[in-house]
């Protein structure tokens, strides 16, 4: 049986283009998802900033909630040593006491209507953070999973395995999803992933 040296270099070419092409293919992927996974890290860098602010926004809101308590009870006990005391002193005195105890009373009724409202921020504020929260998961679940993507990318490459390639595609398909989710506001969430991350 006789070899022929042209069809030996035929498939050999074959071959070549095949690689050629299948490294063509990892190339521009990797440059695609490198691409994405950088716009997905500015906006969750930004996401992380406005969390964080609105974690001190939340701080403050909850000090200021307790220095309103504070003030309404200490004006609340003010207001009952002085109706207390007024008891026993005559009425020009007892009068002037019990003026100054209404005053302290309403004063504290005013605090404690300031403490709901600061009460109502708080919440307002833990609600935004949630939100951004989901966010946040998300694009961390789009950069650990392109992450694995490019490394089985890399394994392609290397091995010239195509199966490789194949199964790059559920975490680039993954990646995809929670970074586009994270970067329109999607409200996708894989709650038991993020837990198990967490």
């Amino acid at each position: 049986m006789d070899v022929d040296p042209v069809e030996i270099a035929s498939e050999s070419n074959e071959a070549k283009e095949k690689e050629s092409g299948l490294n063509s293919i990892i190339a521009i992927s990797v440059a695609l998802l490198a691409t994405f996974m950088a716009i997905c890290e500015v906006k969750g860098g930004n996401i992380e900033q406005a969390m964080q602010r609105l974690q001190v926004e939340k701080n403050d809101t909850w000090a200021w909630y307790q220095a309103r308590n504070i003030r309404s009870e200490v004006l609340s006990t003010s207001a009952r040593q002085l109706r207390t005391l007024a008891t026993g002193q005559v009425e020009a005195t007892r009068t002037a006491m019990l003026a100054e105890a209404d005053k302290h009373e309403e004063q504290g009724k005013s605090q404690q209507e300031k403490m709901k409202d600061l009460q109502a921020d708080a919440k307002k504020i833990e609600d935004q953070y949630t939100a951004l929260n989901v966010h946040d998961d998300q694009l961390d679940l789009e950069a650990a999973s392109l992450s694995i993507a490019i490394s089985l990318l890399a394994m392609t490459a290397l091995t010239k395995k195509r199966f490789l390639f194949v199964i790059a595609l559920i975490p680039i398909g993954l990646g995809v999803l929670m970074g586009l989710a994270g970067l329109l506001g999607w409200g996708i969430e894989l709650a038991f992933l993020s837990r198990w991350l967490s």
